[in-house]
């Protein structure tokens, strides 16, 4: 099978691709590197694009960069090559998280209807009807978190309370906290889609309120469907690992008509991730991220930096 060839349009779809991915705030804590002899693409950290918080070696960096690799990887698939990933591939060079090599095309990796979803997928915070996922859908979703190295676990009424409180009292923290106060305000100002989008939001995702002074004015559905994405340990290469299990889940419920948002507030903080395992898990699980899934309205469209994060070489 002959390969395509690694043009100019190829390589702006290929980012593109990846830059479609969610991160904290918006941010798009990555830079992309090209080394054009072994037709590889790198992901390194942006620093000047993270958060405060967000240091090169911060969790949040490396599961937004896992969501742009897992994305990569789709686009690659589509285009006819076969990605082989390396993560952290440079120990002397911490800031290269991730290194995609485009080889020829062997086999299918990821799921019909992935690619599509690729530029559909964005979080919806508005809130959801009370119609239950089904439970094939459930367990499809939890085969696709594993596929990744991770685990996902739908919670039960009490554990989503439970969740529900660490994520609150995780919100509240980030509102007092002057670092994240100060987060904040390097956010993206005013609103990044239709007019009141902003104010109708029943939760933040993937961090905390862009804007302080605006608190939601719609509570969510009751009872929510959450779902806890964990590894089974919580080292630097767990975490990008998470990001792609991460993507892989939101894709495939993009692609069954499954609206999401991510709640990161309690992840933000050592002793709140604790309380997301809750106590009929092993203690060996680590929360990464929490999953709000449901049926809905389509949540309203993100800035995105677009393939300008390019640097060749």
């Amino acid at each position: 099978m002959t390969s395509p060839t690694l043009d100019a349009p190829a390589l702006e779809r290929l980012i593109s691709a990846a830059v479609a991915a969610p991160s904290l705030h918006d941010t798009h804590p990555w830079r992309f590197g090209l080394e054009p002899e072994t037709c590889t693409l790198e992901f390194r950290a942006a620093a000047a694009r993270a958060l405060p918080r967000a240091a090169p070696t911060a969790r949040a960096v490396h599961l937004a960069v896992g969501c742009a690799v897992f994305n990569l990887r789709v686009a690659a698939v589509h285009l006819g090559w076969e990605p082989v990933t390396l993560l952290l591939p440079r120990p002397d060079r911490p800031d290269l998280l991730a290194a995609v090599r485009l080889a020829d095309a062997t086999r299918r990796t990821v799921a019909p209807g992935s690619y599509d979803a690729v530029w559909h997928r964005h979080s919806s915070r508005f809130p959801f009807s009370g119609v239950a996922l089904p439970m094939s859908l459930r367990g499809e979703l939890a085969d696709a978190a594993r596929t990744e190295g991770a685990d996902l676990l739908f919670t039960g009424h009490r554990e989503t309370e439970r969740v529900l409180s660490a994520t609150r009292e995780g919100e509240r923290r980030n509102r007092m906290h002057l670092a994240h106060a100060a987060d904040g305000r390097r956010s993206p100002r005013g609103p990044t889609g239709p007019p009141g989008a902003w104010h109708r939001r029943p939760s933040p995702a993937f961090g905390a309120h862009h804007r302080p002074d605006v608190l939601p004015a719609r509570p969510l559905e009751r009872p929510p469907q959450l779902a806890v994405l964990t590894t089974a340990h919580d080292r630097r290469e767990d975490w990008l690992r998470a990001g792609q299990a991460l993507e892989r889940v939101l894709l495939l419920a993009t692609a069954s008509g499954v609206r999401a948002s991510l709640l990161y507030q309690a992840v933000e903080w050592a002793d709140l991730r604790g309380r997301l395992g809750g106590p009929t898990h092993p203690c060996r699980v680590r929360p990464q991220m929490v999953i709000r899934l449901g049926y809905g309205p389509e949540g309203s469209l993100s800035s995105r930096h677009g393939a300008n994060g390019f640097r060749p070489g």
